[in-house]
């Protein structure tokens, strides 16, 4: 149901000459009658978002930390949301910052109490952050049954198994409610893209489903993750043609909290991935009796098919090392690939046949054609001669080919900044080097507006730089943590990550992986000792003594893999263009982590190797104090 513009319109005014007015009562009244420090920085950025809403433009508002960021967003939203009678999407950068947002001492809370404004915020979580009951049962079926399936069936709702009707459901099974398991044992039981829920036979006691279904009823805000909002956009035409509605629901505006790492989590969502072993599984399941003799024919010969590209694909791997291993694109895997469309396409023309005369279950039948719809478009991307990247990897130990169509670039621009909508940047870190090119240069953006305002914190009385150059990166991690503080690790890549915690994961240290993310927070704040990570560059707010010690453990330059080589390609001078404003970008992110209010203070440990110590001279710009050599 649409509510009320909080506040009132008249004939004399446009909506948003009304707003600003509104902002203006609230920032100068009614914030500090409630005590509330207004900061003319924040009161700016408010009434930036406020003229970008009007001109549905794109915004790069970058505010330093403390600035207030949140509050100066949230506002003109809610407003704008109730005038247009559609919920403004806020997309984070990670889950961690979704429960920070939302949490019932947050910006979100705190302004609907202070306004008597009753906000209705609903959380949209990406399908891999929720319980699939499909693949539990599998687990449930296995030879050897985990033990968490009976503590994971111990927590559903009765109306998982009782068959309840719908009017009785609730939003259940996203992966915070299931925070005991490993992020090992998730992947066991949570959603995974071989499964096809539109056809499921569960789907509508499944918790993405009724997740899905109560977060469409927004009005407000809709939240969620980066990742997901990409998924929508790379998917919302595809799931139309098969009349199913977008994942998202439409919106007025769209947010981009951190928004700094949009383009890596379109990367992820523009990716089509085959795995070695999917394919396998799904095959064996449609040897069923009664199927007719050419079905059976197509059947093994797409499995050899299949068994034998993958032979090939391992022997064409460049660099195994990499997480993203680059390929040897040649004329036999490109042949190999073209007789694996031909067989695709025999096989469905057989299915056909088969659906007629139902040798295979309908279930099982949809669930075969949709995914071997995708894995046709898949193998046609990489046999075309195009733009498309390619590379392979593994994912949750199998390996995996994956091809994305082309730099995201082009795809944003038609599908996300294509002038339909307002899109708001909200991030301490945008620019580089005072300009937002490097960045809107990534995403496809032509035309933004921007605006730059400082932190309020006095860096220089709270902060300490401290740089050394050990013989022995962990060594020296170790020493340091010998003089106990809370303190966070940072690792620019899994392999640096998982090496020193294969040394030092029997210490005291709260390691990323070893439970779902807010929970291993949550912990981290029960007892702040040692949190190590490869991923919280940004995000994580340990306000006062919660941290007082960042350790940077090594420059985070982008990886040597097949997305960035393909940008060095598009580049004239690859180093200046991509690595340097790249690592500038993180380096702000993690040094930021430390101090988050007036309050706070601590020290960087940044450990350099010969070849890193190199880029300080340029790096120094980008610091916040001058670090001590």
């Amino acid at each position: 149901m649409r509510k009320n513009i909080p506040f009132e319109l008249s004939k004399d005014q446009s909506f948003y000459q009304s707003l600003s007015n509104w902002l203006g009562d609230i920032f100068y009244e009614t914030l500090p009658d409630h005590g509330y420090e207004i900061r003319d920085e924040q009161v700016y950025m408010a009434f930036q978002i406020e003229k970008a809403l009007q001109q549905k433009s794109v915004l790069f508002a970058e505010a330093g930390v403390g600035t207030g960021k949140t509050m100066a967003y949230l506002l003109p939203s809610i407003a704008y949301a109730r005038y247009t009678g559609k919920p403004v999407i806020v997309a984070c950068s990670d889950e961690a910052l979704i429960e920070q947002l939302i949490k019932p001492e947050g910006d979100i809370a705190r302004l609907s109490e202070l306004l008597n404004l009753a906000i209705d915020v609903r959380l949209a979580k990406s399908r891999e952050e929720y319980l699939c009951l499909q693949r539990l049962d599998e687990q449930r079926r296995g030879f050897d049954v985990p033990e968490f399936v009976d503590e994971i069936d111990d927590r559903l709702p009765e109306f998982v198994f009782a068959g309840t009707s719908l009017q009785k459901v609730y939003p259940y099974g996203d992966r915070k409610e299931f925070s005991f398991l490993t992020d090992e044992e998730w992947k066991l039981v949570n959603y995974h893209p071989v499964q096809q829920c539109s056809i499921c036979e569960v789907k509508n006691q499944c918790g993405q489903t009724i997740s899905r279904q109560f977060y469409r009823q927004a009005t407000d805000l809709v939240i969620c993750s980066h990742e997901f909002l990409m998924e929508h956009l790379w998917t919302a035409e595809s799931r139309k043609r098969q009349e199913q509605l977008p994942l998202l629901p439409e919106a007025s505006a769209i947010v981009l909290d951190e928004g700094h790492l949009v383009e890596f989590a379109a990367q992820e969502a523009f990716t089509l991935k085959v795995q070695s072993e999917s394919l396998l599984d799904l095959l064996e399941k449609a040897r069923v009796e009664g199927l007719r003799p050419k079905t059976l024919h197509y059947l093994d010969v797409l499995e050899e098919a299949h068994l034998a590209f993958f032979e090939l694909l391992r022997n064409s791997i460049e660099n195994p090392a990499l997480e993203k291993m680059t390929i040897r694109r040649s004329p036999e895997l490109v042949g190999k690939s073209a007789f694996l469309i031909k067989t695709v396409e025999g096989l469905l023309e057989e299915f056909v046949f088969e659906g007629e005369m139902y040798s295979i279950e309908s279930y099982d039948m949809k669930l075969m054609e949709e995914y071997l719809e995708d894995y046709l478009q898949a193998f046609q991307l990489f046999t075309e001669e195009n733009e498309a990247i390619h590379w392979v990897e593994e994912v949750d130990g199998i390996e995996t080919l994956a091809i994305m169509p082309e730099l995201v670039d082009e795809q944003l621009a038609e599908k996300l900044f294509n002038g339909s909508l307002p899109i708001i940047f909200s991030s301490a870190t945008l620019s580089v080097d005072q300009t937002f090119d490097y960045l809107a240069g990534s995403l496809g953006i032509a035309e933004y507006e921007s605006l730059q305002v400082p932190s309020p914190f006095d860096y220089e009385e709270v902060m300490t730089i401290q740089l050394s150059k050990p013989f022995d990166k962990n060594d020296k991690v170790m020493e340091l943590l010998n003089e106990p503080q809370p303190t966070l690790v940072l690792f620019s890549t899994i392999e640096s990550f998982e090496q020193f915690k294969f040394m030092y994961g029997h210490e005291d240290i709260l390691f990323e992986g070893d439970q779902e993310m807010s929970t291993l927070i949550e912990q981290y704040k029960e007892n702040p000792k040692v949190l190590a990570s490869y991923s919280l560059w940004e995000g994580l707010d340990l306000p006062l003594d919660l941290l007082t010690r960042v350790i940077i453990y090594d420059l985070p330059f982008p990886p040597n893999d097949p997305i960035f080589n393909a940008k060095r390609d598009m580049s004239f001078h690859a180093f200046e263009e991509v690595d340097l404003p790249f690592m500038k970008m993180r380096m702000k992110q993690g040094v930021g982590r430390l101090i988050r209010t007036e309050q706070d203070h601590g020290t960087i440990e940044l450990l350099l190797s010969e070849q890193e110590y190199e880029f300080m001279k340029e790096l120094e710009k980008e610091l916040p104090v001058m670090p001590n050599y």
